[in-house]
């Protein structure tokens, strides 16, 4: 009897979680979110299609998978160095120009990310994120116990922050300043003019890093420049963060990389040696083959991404109240549902926000969308065409159907 009353308390006492601090508002990223509710909405036999997801529908070239066999075979399927190997990190140097010591290879580049912010940031240190902006990256700084500092860059700055944004937000707590080009979610790509006239401001502020998410640089359809060859005397302080995932089509091999000063590669490494050690031996091996081996199929699916998003670019811009900029990198569009806004849906639903857009298109037609607010930007959506093109002509026909019912809507109702 004594022992069941000891029992049932201690019970309750272990059901109350007690969650950190440091996750508080901390939830699966929203682009997660609407790709697994459209997964559940098409296994329970709705007609739903995503567009949703930064993910290639080209498989893995043969001859990187080929390099992964027959490391398989030739017995590299222990620990690996918790940098990287040898050969993957010399090939990515090599590249670079810079020494291996420099190089960290990681799960993925979102490990390389978060090995940066959690070897660097203390408490109420500050990193510059321009919006719009890949969702996990104010999540990761906040876990890493940091302070996201949100510069808006709406469309009419082509979505790219400005050197006056730039020295306006810099403060004794500033630490890092976090770019992504060509951008996830808008395509926007920094010319080596605005990247330098960036790099003069953080010369001025020695005290900031640069962390240059260089991901889709293989995926640009205008002249790609790294932060570091536009702006070599900040080397220094600076990280390119790249991997295979995008241009390689390699999403589920999780290998990043971080090209950065030998210093913060010895940090990176601390934090990644009490997290999961080193990357995956083959998928390491298949890496090593896509960097060092035949790139025609770079050049090829460049290509098909370009027609693509011309067809996207053109198609959404036909459609009423949707206004669509053309993207010069990655595969994603980001357009503007604004002037849809404040309209009912047939049902009487007002739209507010642009997650009402997006969840009233995935009711109305099946379409799923990710909204603006996900990236630090409302009043938008991102719709990826990294799909095959009979996907984005039903994607583009299903929102034209979605607004065209909000117009007759309104003509009914007025």
């Amino acid at each position: 009897m004594t022992g069941r009353h000891v029992k049932q308390p201690l019970q309750q006492e272990l059901m109350m979680l007690q969650k950190a601090y440091r996750i508080d508002g901390m939830a699966l990223s929203e682009i997660v979110a609407i790709s697994e509710e459209a997964a559940r909405l098409r296994a329970a036999g709705h007609d739903v299609l995503a567009l949703s997801t930064g993910e290639p529908d080209f498989p893995t070239p043969a001859h990187i998978c080929d390099a992964a066999h027959k490391a398989m075979q030739a017995g590299q399927t222990r620990y690996p160095p918790t940098a990287g190997t040898a050969a993957l990190r010399s090939a990515i140097a090599g590249k670079a120009g810079v020494a291996p010591a420099e190089v960290i290879v990681s799960t993925g580049a979102k490990q390389v990310l978060s090995n940066i912010f959690l070897a660097t940031l203390n408490p109420g240190d500050e990193v510059i994120v321009p919006a719009p902006y890949w969702t996990s990256y104010s999540d990761i700084v906040a876990l890493s116990g940091g302070d996201s500092v949100i510069l808006p860059c709406g469309a009419e700055a082509g979505f790219k922050m400005s050197p006056e944004q730039l020295e306006a937000a810099i403060t004794p707590r500033t630490r890092w300043v976090l770019l992504n080009s060509p951008s996830n979610p808008t395509g926007a790509v920094y010319s080596a003019a605005e990247l330098a006239a960036l790099g003069a401001v953080l010369a001025r502020h020695p005290h900031v890093w640069i962390a240059s998410d260089e991901i889709y640089d293989l995926i640009c359809y205008a002249p790609f420049t790294s932060f570091r060859e536009a702006c070599p005397d900040l080397a220094d302080r600076t990280i390119v963060i790249n991997g295979v995932s995008k241009a390689h089509a390699m999403t589920g091999w999780r290998i990043g990389w971080g090209i950065a000063p030998a210093e913060l590669v010895k940090a990176m490494i601390a934090v990644q040696g009490q997290i999961t050690s080193g990357a995956c031996s083959i998928s390491q091996a298949a890496a090593l083959e896509a960097v060092t081996g035949d790139q025609a199929h770079i050049a090829e699916r460049l290509a098909a991404f370009r027609d693509r998003r011309d067809f996207v670019v053109q198609a959404l811009n036909t459609i009423p109240g949707v206004t669509c900029p053309e993207p010069d990198g990655a595969f994603y569009v980001f357009p503007s549902c604004e002037a849809v806004l404040g309209q009912r849906t047939p049902d009487g639903t007002l739209l507010e926000t642009d997650a009402d857009f997006c969840t009233y298109v995935l009711a109305a037609t099946g379409l799923a969308i990710v909204p603006g607010r996900a990236f630090g930007l409302p009043g938008h959506f991102r719709l990826s065409y990294a799909y095959a093109r009979a996907d984005l002509e039903d994607g583009c026909a299903r929102l034209n159907r979605a607004v065209q019912g909000l117009i007759s809507n309104q003509r009914t109702a007025s």
